[in-house]
């Protein structure tokens, strides 16, 4: 072989294995942009699930607390019609007291009022209230009752009718004349504990006592109350 066909032989060498180093290469390059978009989609896909999944998460907890809050709803309606009260509920009743006042009537004073309620046949409760506070109670228990609020005198009568009136009070022990033509006799039996004779024109006709609380009367029409210190008052 000669010299001249030596070097074309090895040129001919030298090119075939510079094309396979550059397709080679190529085919790297080609592998690593194929390996870089795949990762790219697949992080792209991962993080348009976690949206979905947090829009999925989201919605469910809304459609949770409305279902929550229409069976609140739900059963308060069905309390109301019911007439079950939720705890603290502002119409409970206890002591037989009535849901709710017959009527209310403004006091003498001009501040307090008396929610009356209805507990039965002649049986009915006054509460005393003042600026929202319940201060005192008068009932009928088979007899009228009465009080003395700091001059300011209540009964409450058989019937339900409540009657006020301010000062005109008596201080007993004593015999004290009284409006309607009526005379009391005032007489200290006890701690906290008077009796007043109430006297018309034949004699006793009714008799006051207090038992560690005020009472009242209703005398035909004249009403009288007697505290248990000893304070009687009337008014027609």
């Amino acid at each position: 072989m000669t010299s001249s066909t030596t070097v074309r032989t090895a040129r001919r060498r030298t090119l075939r294995i510079a094309a396979a180093a550059l397709t080679a290469a190529a085919g790297l390059a080609l592998t690593a942009c194929s390996g870089s978009d795949a990762g790219g989609a697949k992080s792209a896909g991962h993080t348009t699930m976690r949206s979905a999944a947090a829009e999925s998460t989201a919605s469910g907890w809304s459609g949770l607390q409305s279902t929550d809050a229409k069976a609140d709803v739900k059963a308060g309606v069905a309390n109301k019609q019911s007439g079950r009260q939720q705890p603290g509920g502002a119409h409970a009743g206890s002591g037989g007291t009535a849901a709710s006042p017959v009527r209310t009537q403004r006091l003498a004073d001009g501040i307090s009022k008396a929610e009356i309620y209805q507990l039965g046949d002649q049986h009915y409760r006054a509460k005393i209230v003042a600026r929202g506070s319940v201060l005192a109670t008068l009932e009928t228990k088979g007899h009228d009752d009465g009080l003395d609020a700091n001059d300011m005198f209540i009964t409450l009568t058989l019937d339900g009718q409540v009657h006020s009136w301010m000062g005109g009070g008596h201080q007993g022990p004593g015999t004290f004349k009284l409006a309607g033509g009526w005379t009391a006799k005032v007489t200290k039996i006890g701690e906290l504990r008077y009796r007043a004779q109430i006297i018309g024109h034949d004699g006793v006709a009714a008799t006051l006592e207090t038992n560690q609380h005020d009472t009242g009367l209703n005398a035909n029409g004249i009403y009288i109350v007697l505290s248990t210190g000893g304070v009687i008052s009337a008014h027609a």
